[in-house]
C-alpha cells in the first residue's frame, strides 16, 4: 500500500514511517524540516529511514523524503496527483502549547491553512482514510477526568489547542460533505528515544546532566498521561486499518461527539495512567544516577492541571492499550540521550 505520512521528519512521523516501511508499504515522507527545534536531530531521524530509500540496503517497504510546506497549497495538490496515495498519516504541526503564545501566526499556517491542504488533497484523489494528528490539549477547561471523547471540548485555553479543534471540525466537514474516511487522534504528552527537544523529557536531561536547575511548574503539582513513543506508534498502525463507515443511525442528540453519520472517527490515544511530574522527575534522576535541583515556578499560561485518557473506544476497536510503564519508557529514553548526545 502507498502512503503519504507527514511530519516523517519529525518524532512520531518518524516512528510511523519506519513502521510502514518495515511491513513493505511504500512511504513517501513529507516535511518543512524548520527550525522550531534543532533541524540535525530531524536530519538524524531521516538518515535512519534511507535504509529504504533508493540508496539503502533494505529489502522491505520503500521510503521518498519530500521537502515541502503545508501551505505550499500548489505544491501539495500535485504532490497528491502525482504520487497517487491510498492512505494518509497526516502528523506534521507546528506543535507547542508555550510557543503559540509567542508565534501564533506560524499555527495559522501550519495548522490550518496546512490541514486545509491535506484534506483537498484526500478530496481530489480517492483517499482510502486519512488519519490524523488532534491533542489532548483540547480539552482545555475540562475537569472531568479520565477526559472522554464524548466530553465538551469548546473551551481550550491556547491557540495551539484551537488550532487542533478546528482540525477535528474541518475533518467532519469533509468527511460530511465529500464521504472521506478520517479519524482524529488526541495524543497524550508522548514521550521516548528521538523525542522532541522542547518538551519535558529533554529539558529535564538537559539541565540534570548539565547541573542546571529544572523549572518545575505549578510548584510540581501536575499530572500528565505519559504515553511512550512504541505504543503510540502501535496504535496509529493499527487505526489506520480501522476506516470509518457511514452510520445512518447516528444522531447529534444522542449519540456520541466522537462519531457521525458521515465516515467520522475521533480517539484518545494515550497510557491512561497520569504521573504525577514530581513522580516522572523521580525516574528520570534514577536512570540518569543524578539528582535534580529545582526551581518551582507558577503555573504557566495555556498549560492545564493535568491530562488523563480515556481509552477504552481505542482498545475496543484495535485492541491495544498501553503497556509501557514510566520507568521503563524513562530509562529507554535516557539510554537513547545518552548515547545520541555523548552525555
Amino acid at each position: 500500500m502507498k502512503y503519504l505520512v507527514t511530519g516523517a521528519a519529525g518524532f512520531i512521523g518518524f516512528y510511523v514511517a519506519q513502521r510502514l516501511c518495515e511491513q513493505g508499504h511504500t512511504v513517501v515522507g513529507l516535511d518543512n524540516l524548520n527550525d522550531y527545534y534543532d533541524v540535525n536531530l530531524k536530519h538524524a531521524r531521516l538518515d535512519i529511514l534511507k535504509q529504504y530509500s533508493d540508496e539503502g540496503e533494505s529489502t522491505k517497504g520503500t521510503f521518498e523524503f519530500v521537502k515541502i510546506d503545508l501551505a505550499n497549497r500548489e505544491g501539495i495538490a500535485e504532490l497528491f496527483s502525482a504520487q497517487k496515495f491510498e492512505r494518509v498519516i497526516h502528523l506534521a504541526a507546528q506543535a507547542g502549547v508555550r510557543y503559540s503564545i509567542e508565534n501564533p501566526l506560524a499555527y495559522a499556517d501550519s495548522n490550518l491553512i496546512g490541514h486545509l491542504t491535506i484534506l483537498e488533497g484526500c478530496r481530489h484523489n480517492n483517499i482510502q482514510h486519512l488519519v490524523y494528528a488532534s491533542s489532548s490539549s483540547v480539552y482545555g477547561l475540562n475537569t472531568k477526568v479520565p477526559f472522554s471523547t464524548g466530553d465538551s471540548v469548546d473551551h481550550p485555553v491556547s491557540l495551539y489547542a484551537a488550532t487542533k479543534k478546528s482540525n477535528e471540525l474541518m475533518a467532519h466537514t469533509y468527511s460530511h460533505l465529500y464521504d472521506i474516511p478520517t479519524t482524529g487522534l488526541r495524543f497524550f504528552t508522548v514521550y521516548g528515544p528521538w523525542g522532541r527537544p522542547d518538551m519535558a523529557p529533554m529539558l529535564f536531561a538537559d539541565a540534570i546532566t548539565a547541573g542546571r536547575a529544572i523549572k518545575v511548574f505549578n510548584h510540581g503539582d501536575m499530572r500528565r498521561d505519559f504515553t511512550y513513543i512504541d505504543d503510540i506508534v502501535e496504535g496509529i498502525i493499527r487505526i489506520q486499518d480501522v476506516v470509518p463507515t457511514k452510520n445512518t443511525e447516528w444522531t447529534v442528540e444522542h449519540a456520541s461527539a466522537a462519531k457521525s453519520s458521515a465516515p467520522y472517527s475521533i480517539y484518545n490515544i494515550g497510557n491512561g495512567n497520569p504521573v504525577k511530574l514530581l513522580d516522572f522527575i523521580e525516574s528520570m534522576e534514577d536512570s540518569l544516577g543524578v539528582k535534580a535541583e529545582k526551581t518551582l515556578m507558577p503555573m504557566q499560561p495555556g498549560d492545564v492541571y493535568q491530562t488523563y485518557a480515556e481509552v477504552e473506544d481505542l482498545y475496543k476497536v484495535t485492541g491495544h492499550k498501553a503497556t509501557v510503564a514510566i520507568d521503563e519508557g524513562v530509562a529507554n529514553f535516557v539510554a537513547w540521550y545518552k548515547e545520541f548526545y555523548k552525555k
